[in-house]
């Protein structure tokens, strides 16, 4: 029977061999991540956030809220008037209207309506996120895709509030045309925004030398 080495060490003193047992060495499963890495996933998300921005925009603006169009007589949704609407227009909206055609329109803002500022706002983070290293430029590039998910959420809940109105309220057609037309506006600068980032994030990389290179 094979003995312990306390039994050995017993037996033959200092000069029991005792078997050296080691510990496995630890495997740290992150220790190939590198930046490269790290930079390569959050490309794959920006990629997928920008094919999902463009699909929920094509759906809402493109294809929807034309479909609506059906219900108004014909009259444009305010949500696609870039350039907003006055009381009047509102006035003939809400005639050509019924509940159910408000109805609609009040789910597609809760739905599409929803989804597209809040994907394309996180797109858009993650992106000047991950390309613009200064933090004071990042944190201003970062301010158009927050209040554009911010105004789009609020400008949804204004719509459906003047709408469901009985008459036209001169201050509620304001705040709804008001925040509208800086949607849209927010929306162009979010995306010039975007291509800043892109821009100081492929001149940094250019910049930058390549992994494992020694400097002169």
């Amino acid at each position: 029977m094979a003995k312990t080495p306390a039994q050995r060490i017993k037996k033959h003193g200092a000069n029991a061999a005792v078997p050296q047992h080691q510990l496995p060495p630890v495997i740290n499963p992150t220790a190939d991540r590198t930046p490269q890495k790290a930079q390569g996933n959050s490309n794959l998300i920006v990629i997928a956030g920008v094919v999902a921005s463009l699909f929920l925009f094509w759906y809402l603006h493109l294809l929807t809220l034309n479909q609506l169009t059906q219900l108004s007589n014909g009259l444009a949704m305010p949500d696609s008037m870039l350039g907003g609407f006055d009381q009047g227009f509102v006035e003939q909206l809400q005639a050509a209207m019924d509940d159910a055609a408000r109805g609609q329109l009040s789910y597609v803002h809760k739905t599409a309506g929803t989804l597209f500022p809040l994907i394309f706002g996180f797109t858009w983070l993650l992106l000047i996120g991950t390309n613009v290293a200064r933090k004071s430029l990042r944190w201003a590039l970062w301010a158009l895709p927050l209040l554009f998910a911010a105004v789009r959420l609020w400008g949804n809940t204004a719509i459906d509030a003047m709408l469901s109105a009985g008459t036209a309220d001169a201050g509620q057609v304001a705040l709804a045309s008001g925040l509208t037309v800086a949607g849209w506006v927010l929306l162009a600068l979010s995306i010039l925004a975007g291509g800043l980032a892109l821009f100081l994030g492929r001149k940094g990389a250019a910049a930058s030398p390549p992994a494992g290179h020694v400097q002169p």
